[in-house]
């Protein structure tokens, strides 16, 4: 099975769907998929869950999936939302200096792509 680590950096709602997109694709034709949410992208996560987003429906079902997405404990607490991020229930990751290690997920077997 194909293993995919997107990692969103971007902070911009447009570039962040296109994860979206892609990740429900390869998740239908049976790739294991993780989202991690870094950088700028962590201020997203408001926008997200909120009923104005116009992808909140895609994004909705990716979020059922517990395991799926996880976000930057560091970079959530400087972009402000890592007590939004605690209070919503989001795996929060900092194996490397308080961020997510890439070769985490590279040692794992996941081709590593950043937006």
């Amino acid at each position: 099975m194909k293993k995919i680590a997107f990692f969103g950096f971007t902070g911009e709602l447009m570039c962040f769907a296109h994860i979206l997109f892609n990740a429900e694709q390869m998740l239908s034709e049976g790739y294991e998929v993780k989202i991690i949410i870094e950088g700028r992208s962590t201020s997203l996560l408001p926008a997200l869950d909120s009923e104005s987003n116009p992808f909140l429906k895609i994004y909705s079902r990716l979020k059922e999936n517990t395991e799926l997405i996880s976000v930057c404990q560091a970079c959530a607490n400087k972009m402000g939302t890592l007590e939004y991020a605690k209070q919503h229930g989001y795996t929060l990751e900092s194996s490397l200096y308080g961020h997510p290690s890439i070769l985490d997920y590279q040692n794992k077997g996941y081709e590593i792509i950043t937006v």
